[in-house]
């Protein structure tokens, strides 16, 4: 597959506002940055390279952060190798040890969890990610139903029925992380996963306990719909992959008129993990 590599050249802003930006390139299917002294570069399939799309993007920035690029084609890299470079284990709350197959076991951890990435998002070294591990260590996971939404890795599947989740549903649209997640169930021996690949559209109509979604601010808003519909009379909700102020403000608005009530929020570096209930009884 041929890639292309886009070098971003960042001035003035926070680091927040890149990290948001990054947020965004993501989603256009960019699937690995690297930092650099002036920005990071990013890198994508050239098929799947959208100019017009990374424009718009620019012309959403804030005037204080500036952003340039140039792009060029790059001859193939071994990319699981990249990723196995830069992944290095990471703890969770002191409860929970995340590392892949080339690192050592710590069994003295509470829980342990094995990722092999495969270029697909979910490895807990993401604030959003590690910040829905917390809460879902904090939270009465054992005996029931719990659909992970944009799962990546299936890290926080995995992490729900290690904690003793009677059922897990993993959904995600890339094919790359449909076949990553079956690879990390067998690494981890969690049968109790069921994963599909797709969107909203192949979510089993059953009732949940918990929902869990690390997507984007777009995405969850067109999908919580579908969210509220198959969750339980006071189940939970734990939405992330988006900032503190007009992304919770909207998330928020959204949510109330679909009966769902606002419980709390975690903040890590201005990204948000915001908790709902369900408040209507299903039909």
């Amino acid at each position: 597959m041929d890639y292309s590599e886009l070098t971003f050249v960042c001035v003035g802003g926070e680091e927040w506002q890149q990290d948001l930006f990054i947020n965004d390139l993501a989603a256009l299917g960019f699937d690995t940055f690297e930092d650099t002294l002036s920005g990071f570069k990013a890198y994508i399939a050239s098929a799947s390279l959208d100019l017009a799309a990374i424009e718009h993007l620019l012309l959403t920035l804030p005037e204080n952060f500036q952003v340039s690029y140039s792009v060029q084609e790059i001859s193939p890299k071994n990319w699981n190798a990249v990723w196995e470079s830069n992944f290095e284990p990471i703890t969770v709350d002191k409860r929970c040890y995340v590392r892949a197959t080339f690192h050592a076991p710590k069994p003295d951890f509470e829980y342990e969890i094995i990722i092999d990435p495969k270029m697909a998002f979910g490895t807990g070294h993401h604030q959003t990610t590690s910040l829905m591990m917390e809460y879902l260590l904090d939270s009465h996971v054992a005996g029931k139903r719990v659909l992970d939404m944009g799962c990546g890795t299936g890290i926080l599947a995995i992490l729900a029925a290690k904690i003793g989740a009677e059922e897990v549903v993993a959904i995600d649209y890339d094919p790359v992380c449909y076949e990553s997640v079956k690879e990390n169930i067998e690494l981890n021996q969690v049968p109790a996963i069921k994963i599909y690949c797709g969107s909203k559209e192949v979510i089993p109509q059953e009732p949940y306990d918990l929902i869990l979604a690390n997507i984007n601010r777009n995405i969850l808003l067109d999908q919580l719909p579908t969210y509220s519909a198959v969750l339980k009379p006071h189940g939970q909700l734990l939405l992330s992959g988006f900032y503190e102020g007009d992304d919770l403000r909207q998330l928020e608005e959204a949510a109330i008129k679909l009966n769902l009530k606002f419980l709390e929020k975690k903040v890590k570096d201005h990204w948000v993990v915001a908790k709902f209930e369900q408040n209507h009884k299903r039909k």
